[in-house]
């Protein structure tokens, strides 16, 4: 199989389209074939990426690439980076208002289920330069 690669940009402070790059992905790998499980691991971590890029970036571009038995995941943002990664995987952890806390949002829970859902998982962040996501999930 030629890699497929599937791109969305993603707004920041817009909730009203957050969550549509992780649902059109999923669509697109159910069309492929792709296994269940996978297409649900996938989604659900591009989701909780996604979110993150709306709550704590200025939007970014959600990536996924399929290719030999792999979706490949890459998130980035050009946001205010996150100062503590070791702190931000720590779940229940987070920055979020609470104006966002009221909307439902801000659990801590994002990064521990990308972490969760996927079988390699990567993330660099500077601050005040943004961060990169990578994850992988394998079928």
């Amino acid at each position: 199989m030629n890699p497929i690669l599937i791109r969305h940009d993603v707004s920041g402070e817009d909730f009203s389209l957050a969550g549509e790059a992780s649902v059109d992905i999923k669509n697109q790998l159910r069309k492929m074939g792709i296994p269940a499980d996978a297409v649900r691991k996938a989604a659900i971590s591009i989701y909780e990426a996604e979110i993150n890029l709306v709550i704590h970036a200025t939007g970014g571009t959600v990536e996924a690439e399929v290719e030999n038995n792999e979706i490949r995941i890459r998130i980035t943002d050009n946001g205010p980076g996150i100062p503590d990664v070791n702190l931000a995987v720590s779940e229940g952890f987070s920055t979020a208002t609470d104006e966002i806390r009221n909307l439902g949002f801000g659990a801590g829970m994002g990064i521990p289920n990308m972490i969760r859902y996927t079988d390699e998982f990567d993330i660099k962040s500077t601050p005040g330069e943004g961060t990169e996501i990578n994850m992988t999930v394998r079928f």
